[in-house]
């Protein structure tokens, strides 16, 4: 039977193609990409963190591999080659100084760099400044603005080591699964290596009974595959065959019955107890059997038949319509849910009976029409549709109230269905295809349940022990992942309910066909192009892709024929649909408990995914424990794809699972590479050796077993006697402070190791780093002396014996013969012996480090009460001023002059300073700022008295900086020590006073003397330290008479000093003069004037005096240094100067015309202006300068200044010579020498033509050597600019002229005697005339080939643009002489001084004139044509031009006017067709009122009107010819309707927003409408009025609207009028 159809809702957009003929409880169709989003959104934040964490966790291996192995390639490539390339900014040095050689490399490269340090071979030893025969120091180096750095870097610094292994690259892809089934190994076959992810199966035996000829000749060829206790397989001859998995044939069934003249096996199920097999055929014909009972179905579930067809009595699949989907629900064998390609679904509930004649099926449709169904009630055309998945919910090992409910999905090409079958068929869940599916692929649908389970270990997710149903369906290539929650009902006779929610999400590159869940946690996916992908349910991470292209699997063309008709019509534009139909996968791909089943076309296959232990096993099976190690590492630290592999997620189950294994494999493969090893050397090379010793490094320190290393495996490597390959790969761990115990025995190894290299700088650097609890002193300390390692001997002194002097000792007798042998001619034997310039210069890091209680040399802080004792037994060592012996109760006494008897006072310091002062006092400089040497009161009390103290300690406590200082001044005297020596301990007082002046007290006779030796530095390249140390000291001291030290600072060239002096003392001349003596810095000089001569200063008149004459002494050299500013202070504050400033300079020179200049004409205004004019002299001095600096700006300037400035005597010539024709034009003009400025203008301009025409005649001998056309085009550029500047004389000489007329009345000139304007314009005009006329035929001769006749290919001459620009001369005057006496008359007319007619006279008398004078020049006009024909033809062009230009435009004004009416005349269409106040019709049928005759009249008199206008005009245009016209007489208007404009009977809205209607019609002139009120107003039988219509579309009566303004407006009634008597603003009542 059928369920009634309910009405279903619009909301879903495909609901009506998928034809649900259910009752649904739940809401209709939704998308699960809603549900989707907001989880995304939920989670966003935490996966961003926990993508952080990963990435931070897997940066580490990487960053650090990275650094190992550029530290291992630095080994290989460079050996132990010493680099000379380093920094020495930490390092104090003078000329001369063994300081030099110290590098250090501060950055965060591995510190062998600096290893030639302690490589005798590769140091250079320096020169001492002061042996003989060395030159004074030279580079300045600020000693005490440096800090000392060790060239070991702290391990602060480096990277630590890697967390996590690097992956074998050929290993990097694994995924895996437990294994549960036991193949027979004799009948199958294995075609790929162990270790790949999954190891495919062919079934040999299983193949040859179905896929041989036999078989399928007997049996027909396999067309689906289902999976459970059993395989069973169906045939395309209707019989279904069943093997074990030991692939022995167990059933054939459907010989015999009438299963197999059904046709083909389409689709398979097996029952939950695997005892009952359905198959569908592609008849319609549904058969069950009985396992037990084959010899006929156990259910039999036929198609319905014509007659059921007709009456429709019961429900059934069609005939002859393939079941494409079956599937049994929950336990039992009689109920079953099956589906065909035509769309439709059924559920199938066979009663109980004694047999299958006795049983009986009742069948509902769940899904689809039938195809003479009536169309639904909606209205909406069917689409084509199918079931491209279908599956029931399996049973889990859990019981759950799904089981019961018959849960089936279905998938169409437009919707996720999920019913229930049982009780009764109801859907409880449908969702649309999801919008972010490929819009045009390939059209593909796939689903697959994962049932509820009971978990070992609850879920580290959810916290809970039983996983929820879940299941996955795709669309194309969209995956998602709906999670089935179940909600417990109330009444427990009613079934729970269920909650669907969308969980995860992935997308796929291409198209999915069929999906299958591996496990709970894994997913496994087919595309269309036969790839097999792997995925993680939760993290939806893609674990393993491969392609299995070559298993040719089984797919058939199940859909393309009912959906064929879809795709014909797929619209390109919709990307709703998809473009093709992809064949179905899903009846040869399944998963059964972690295995896959492929269906080829020639075989099945079997996959099975190995787990981590089998993938390890296989790998050492085939020899690669290196890739094992490193694999088992990566379970370990969680690197690898754990669930894929059955790995669990909590890391410490997964810890305590993978560590043995993880020591099992190391073990086992340290004991086989060594045993192939002792077999046969060659069989295991070093290289190997060395890449399982990284390998296992890293895996003991991931697993945090770091005893294996020295306990089992160097046991191994030393065994092999390949001990010095694993104290390699040990390196970076120790540099790297990962490992800091080393056992004796690899101590002792990595020594005679390291030296037989020749590395002992690396073995000194790993000394260093390593815990000295560990180490044979006596073996290390005599190591380190014998090959040079200094660092390491200092290290393991300090850090093993906490002894601070036996280092220093060790140092200082490296300087015992450099004592000694004190008459060094020349630096040859200390270069022999190199050992003295380098790790002697050690000791000055190592008291920097020690002083400032550091360990040296990795920078660490010591303990407060370790670097207490270090730093009191150095001071003691120090300045205790004598020889010592040490260590205590040896008596052996440490002697620095060995062979003389009487050792000096302070014999070490002594020798130290004698070796490299500026070192010691250098590092004294940073022991200073520790507060160790503050009083000793506080050091006794913080160093604890309370015990017995050794001499050392006791002494060391009572040091303080008086007590240095007062050392130091005692030893480094003027008569042991060279100035070269002394000048830096002057430096460092004058740098220390002023920072503890509460700690240090010095004497005035002895800073004095301090002072004196910073005045007297030894070399230049002190100066600046010299200075800058006596600036610190005088901010602290002040010598009692000043007077005596400044020419000290004068000879010393301390100018910042001497400034602040005279700056102080308010010696204004002195500190100006100080200012241009100071070499640094000269453009203060300026600030300094400013600063001694502003007002403010109010000096007296003697000190002003003092400083000009400073400015007039050095005033050549104040210019020099910027004119423009000089020019601008002086003439702020001492405009006096400026002739005697510009005196001093060279005369003509460019200084004078730059400085006069930035004074007349200054590039900004400022707001301080000389307060002084500058005279005559200086403005012609800057206008004979400009003429030579800048002649272009001559003529501008000159047209700007007052004429009075300027004498024309003592500028002309300047400027003729100069050639700067137009300001002398200029110039005569303004001096009123009109006519001479135009004869001088004639002249150059026949000079320029002249010009041009030498020019172009000898352009065939001089075409190579010249750019003839350029300089031809300038020349004429030259005529053009000429003629301007005669255009603007003579317009000039018309303006003059006028005013002139305006004063008196001049009688009119004759028609043959010219005006002086006239005189100028004829001249102008012949003149440009006549260059054209004798130019032309030069420019654009009549034979081309003469000019062109040159070895260039193209003409030297471009004679049109010659031509252009020659004509335009003429073409310029004539229309400047048209525009100047056109506007001429204008202007007269306008004062009725001329007749309108008088500008054109003059125009005709110039003109006249002209011909007349080219009539006498030339005999035949002739000559003339060319010019005059061009002139007019311009003019004619320009008249041409305008016309087009007037008539665009017109045509434009016209749309846009065209535009504006239309907008006018739409109008608005009234809400309603009575008056919102009233009530009344006012428009449309029923209106009342002779609407239509008033609208007649109306027209007719507007008509009349336009008639009467026409006559009018038709007189006046009559008149107007005649020259007879009057101004228009226009008549009264009687009528005040609809004028233009006129009527005040109108309204207007805000803003345009209202429109009137006369008596219902709309007006089509504008948005105000006009009425006939008072033409219709004599007809009282018809009260027609005007009416308003407001933008919110309400229409009123123009009386009813302002009545109800009138009421809400109240007393203040009155409504603004605008000018023509319309109402500003209407306001609608109802809206406002």
């Amino acid at each position: 039977m059928s369920l009634p159809s309910p009405e279903r809702d619009d909301g879903a957009a495909s609901m009506e193609e998928d034809h649900l003929d259910l009752s649904p409880d739940r809401d209709a169709a939704s998308s699960d990409e809603e549900t989707i989003k907001g989880e995304r959104e939920q989670e966003h934040i935490t996966e961003i963190i926990e993508e952080e964490r990963q990435g931070i966790e897997s940066d580490k291996p990487v960053e650090n591999g990275v650094v190992a192995n550029r530290y291992r390639q630095l080994l290989r490539d460079q050996d132990d080659a010493a680099s000379e390339d380093g920094s020495t900014e930490g390092l104090p040095r003078r000329a001369g100084s063994p300081i030099d050689s110290l590098l250090s490399v501060p950055d965060d490269s591995p510190s062998v760099q600096g290893s030639m340090i302690s490589s005798p071979g590769s140091s250079r030893v320096p020169s001492l400044a002061l042996r003989p025969g060395l030159s004074s120091p030279t580079p300045s180096f600020r000693p005490f603005d440096r800090r000392f750095q060790s060239r070991i870097s702290s391990p602060s610094a480096l990277s630590p080591r890697p967390s996590s292994p690097a992956f074998l690259t050929g290993h990097s892809r694994q995924a895996s699964m437990s294994s549960q089934f036991l193949l027979e190994p004799g009948e199958t076959e294995t075609s790929s290596p162990p270790w790949e992810v999954v190891r495919w199966t062919r079934l040999k035996k299983l193949n040859g009974q179905a896929f041989s000829e036999a078989g399928k000749r007997n049996f027909g060829s396999p067309t689906c595959l289902a999976v459970s206790a059993s395989i069973v397989l169906g045939t395309s001859k209707g019989i279904i065959l069943m093997f074990d998995y030991n692939q022995n044939l167990k059933m054939i069934i459907g010989p015999g019955t009438k299963a197999v003249e059904s046709g083909p096996i389409t689709a398979i199920a097996i029952s939950a107890d695997y005892t009952t097999i359905a198959g569908g055929h592609a008849s319609g014909n549904i058969f069950t059997w009985d396992s037990s009972r084959l010899s006929r179905p156990f259910l039999h579930i036929p198609p319905l038949d014509s007659a059921q067809l007709q009456n429709r009595t019961m429900d059934g699949h069609m005939p002859n319509v393939s079941v494409t989907h079956l599937g049994f629900l929950g336990t039992r064998h009689t109920a079953l849910v099956s589906a065909d390609d035509r769309g439709m679904a059924f559920s199938h509930l066979a009663t109980r009976g004694t047999g299958a004649l006795g049983r009986t099926v009742k069948t509902v449709r769940i899904l689809g029409r039938y195809p003479d169904a009536p169309p639904p009630s909606s209205g909406k055309p069917l689409k084509p549709s199918t079931v491209m998945a279908f599956s029931s919910l399996p049973l889990g090992n859990v019981e759950r109230a799904t089981d019961t409910m018959g849960l089936t999905a279905m998938l169409t090409p437009y919707l996720l269905v999920i019913v229930s079958t049982t009780p009764v068929a109801q859907t409880e869940h449908k969702s649309a295809r999801p919008k972010d599916v490929a819009p045009h692929s390939a059209m593909t649908g796939c689903l697959a349940w994962f049932p509820a389970v009971k978990l070992k270990v609850p879920d580290p997710s959810t916290g809970s022990t039983m996983s929820k149903v879940k299941l996955v369906y795709c669309w194309s290539n969209v995956l998602t992942v709906l999670d089935v929650d179940e909600i417990e009902s109330d009444n427990k006779d009613k079934p729970p309910t269920l909650k669907f929610k969308a969980r995860s999400r992935w997308k796929c590159e291409e198209a999915i066909v069929a999906v299958q869940w591996l496990s709970r946690s894994v997913l496994t996916v087919l595309t269309i192009t036969q790839r097999l992908i792997v995925l993680e349910d939760r993290s939806m991470r893609m674990t393993e892709a491969f392609d299995l292209i070559h298993k040719y699997i089984y797919h058939a063309d199940l859909f393309s024929t009912q959906l064929h008709s879809l795709v014909e019509q797929l619209d390109e534009d919709d990307t709703s649909m998809h473009g093709v139909v992809a064949d179905a996968f899903y009846m040869s791909f399944k998963a059964y408990k972690g295995r896959i089943f492929l269906l080829g076309f020639n075989d099945v296959s079997i996959g099975a995914l190995s787990n981590w232990a089998d993938r390890l096993i296989a790998l050492m099976e085939n020899g690669d424990y290196i890739g094992a190690i490193q694999l088992a590492t990566s379970y370990y630290t969680g690197d690898a794809n754990k669930l894929t592999i059955g790995l669990p997620e909590d890391t410490t189950l997964r810890h305590r699972m993978v560590r043995d294994k993880v020591m099992e494999i190391m073990s086992a493969s340290l004991k086989y590479a060594f045993g192939q090893r002792q077999k046969n050397k060659t069989s295991v090379e070093d290289q190997h050796l060395r890449r399982l010793a990284e390998i296992c490094f890293i895996a003991c320190q991931s697993v945090g077993d770091l005893d294996f290393l020295f306990d089992e495996m160097y046991e191994w490597y030393e065994y092999g006697n390949a001990e010095g390959i694993f104290l390699e790969i040990l390196e970076p761990y120790i540099l790297e402070k990962t490992i800091l115990t080393v056992p004796p025995t690899a101590v002792k190894a990595m020594v005679t190791h390291y030296v037989s290299k020749g590395w002992e700088s690396r073995l000194e650097e790993m000394i260093c780093h390593m815990d000295t609890a560990t180490l044979d002193i006596d073996q290390i300390t005599s190591l380190c002396k014998q090959h040079g390692l200094y660092d390491a001997l200092i290290y393991v002194w300090n850090q093993a014996l906490f002894d601070y002097i036996t280092p220093l000792i060790d140092l200082l007798t490296l300087l015992i013969p450099l004592v000694q042998n004190a008459d060094y001619s020349t630096p040859a034997n200390m270069m022999e012996d190199e050992i003295f310039g380098v790790n002697a210069l050690k000791m000055f890091p190592y008291l920097s480090y020690t002083l400032t209680g550091r360990v040296y040399p990795t920078g660490e802080r010591m303990r407060e009460e370790v670097a207490s004792q270090a730093k009191a037994e150095l001071y003691w060592f120090l300045f205790s001023g004598k020889s010592i012996t040490w260590p205590k109760g040896t008596g052996k006494e440490f002697l620095t002059r060995p062979t003389q008897s009487v050792e000096p006072s302070f014999p070490y310091l002594r020798m130290i300073l004698q070796y490299d002062a500026p070192s010691f006092l250098s590092a004294l400089n940073e022991a200073f700022e520790d507060s160790f040497l503050n009083d000793s009161q506080e050091k006794q009390l913080n160093g604890g008295t309370g015990k017995d103290l050794p001499e050392e300690q006791i002494f060391g406590l009572t040091v303080d900086r008086q007590y240095v200082v007062s050392i130091l001044l005692e030893i480094m005297n003027p008569n042991d020590f060279a100035p070269e020596d002394t000048i830096y301990l002057d430096m460092f007082i004058s740098r220390n006073l002023p920072k503890f002046p509460q700690y240090l007290l010095i004497p005035g006779s002895t800073l004095d003397k301090v002072l004196a030796g910073l005045c007297n530095y030894p070399g230049v390249d002190l100066a600046e330290d010299a200075q800058l140390s006596a600036e610190y000291l005088l901010s602290v001291y002040q010598p009692p008479d000043v007077s005596t030290m400044i020419p000290l600072f004068q000879r010393a060239g301390f100018y910042r000093i001497l400034k602040r002096i005279y700056r102080n003392d308010k010696q204004f001349g002195k500190l100006l003069q100080t200012y241009f003596e100071d070499p640094e810095d000269q453009l203060e000089v300026f600030d300094c004037i400013a600063e001694c001569l502003r007002p403010q200063a109010g000096l007296p008149k003697r000190q002003i005096q003092d400083v000009h004459d400073v400015i007039k002494r050095h005033s050549q050299e104040l210019i020099e240094l910027d004119p423009v500013q000089a020019a601008q202070t002086l003439a702020t504050y001492a405009p006096d100067l400026h002739r005697f400033v510009l005196d001093s300079v060279e005369e003509g020179s460019e200084l004078q015309y730059a400085y006069l200049r930035a004074l007349l004409e200054p590039e900004s205004e400022t707001s301080e202006q000389p307060t002084t004019t500058l005279d005559r002299d200086f403005i012609e001095q800057y206008v004979q300068l400009m003429c030579r600096y800048d002649s272009s700006h001559v003529s501008d300037y000159v047209g700007i200044v007052q004429a009075t400035n300027l004498r024309l005597d003592k500028l002309l010539p300047t400027m003729e010579d100069a050639g700067v024709i137009d300001a002398a034009v200029i110039l005569m003009a303004k001096e009123g020498q009109v006519q001479d400025a135009m004869n001088r203008l004639t002249r150059h301009l026949e000079t320029l033509e002249s010009a041009l025409q030498g020019l172009v005649a000898s352009t065939d001998d001089h075409a190579d050597d010249l750019d003839v056309h350029e300089t031809a085009e300038d020349l004429l550029r030259g005529l053009q600019k000429y003629t301007h500047v005669g255009i603007w004389l003579c317009q000039g000489q018309m303006k003059t002229s006028k005013k002139l007329n305006a004063i008196g009345r001049r009688s009119s000139p004759s028609p043959s005697d010219l005006s002086p304007d006239e005189v100028l314009w004829l001249d102008l005009i012949d003149t440009t005339v006549q260059i054209t006329r004798r130019l032309s035929s030069v420019v654009a001769p009549s034979k081309p080939d003469r000019v062109s006749s040159t070895a260039s290919p193209s003409p030297v001459l471009d004679s049109d643009k010659l031509v252009a620009l020659l004509r335009s001369l003429v073409q310029h005057t004539f229309t400047a002489l048209m525009t100047a006496t056109s506007t001429q008359a204008g202007a007269q007319s306008s004062n009725r001084l001329v007749t309108s007619s008088g500008g054109s006279l003059m125009f005709l008398r110039i003109l006249r004139a002209f011909l007349t004078r080219a009539a006498a020049t030339s005999p035949n006009l002739a000559d003339l044509r060319a010019v005059l024909t061009s002139i007019f033809s311009a003019y004619a062009y320009e008249e041409s031009i305008l016309q087009l230009s007037n008539r665009l435009l017109e045509q434009q004004l016209f749309v846009n006017v065209k535009q504006a009416t239309e907008l006018r005349q739409r109008g608005w269409r009234p809400r309603g067709s009575t008056c919102e106040a009233c009530g009344k019709r006012v428009w449309g049928p029923g209106v009342s009122g002779n609407v239509f005759e008033a609208w007649e009249e109306k027209q007719a008199i507007e008509n009349k009107k336009r008639e009467e206008k026409k006559a009018v005009f038709a007189i006046q245009a009559a008149e107007r010819g005649k020259g007879k016209a009057h101004p228009p007489q226009v008549e009264a208007e009687t009528y005040k309707g609809k004028g233009k404009g006129k009527s005040t009977d109108t309204s207007n809205g805000l803003s345009s927003t209202a429109e009137q209607v006369t008596n219902g019609e709309q007006d089509v002139q504008s948005s105000t409408v006009e009425t006939n009120g008072d033409v219709y107003a004599r007809r009282k039988d018809q009260p027609l009025g005007p009416l308003v219509v407001l933008a919110c579309r309400h229409i009123y009566h123009k009386a009813c609207l302002d009545a109800l303004q009138a009421k809400q407006g109240g007393e203040n009634g009155h409504r603004e009028v605008d000018e023509f008597g319309r109402e500003a603003v209407y306001r609608c009542p109802i809206d406002g």
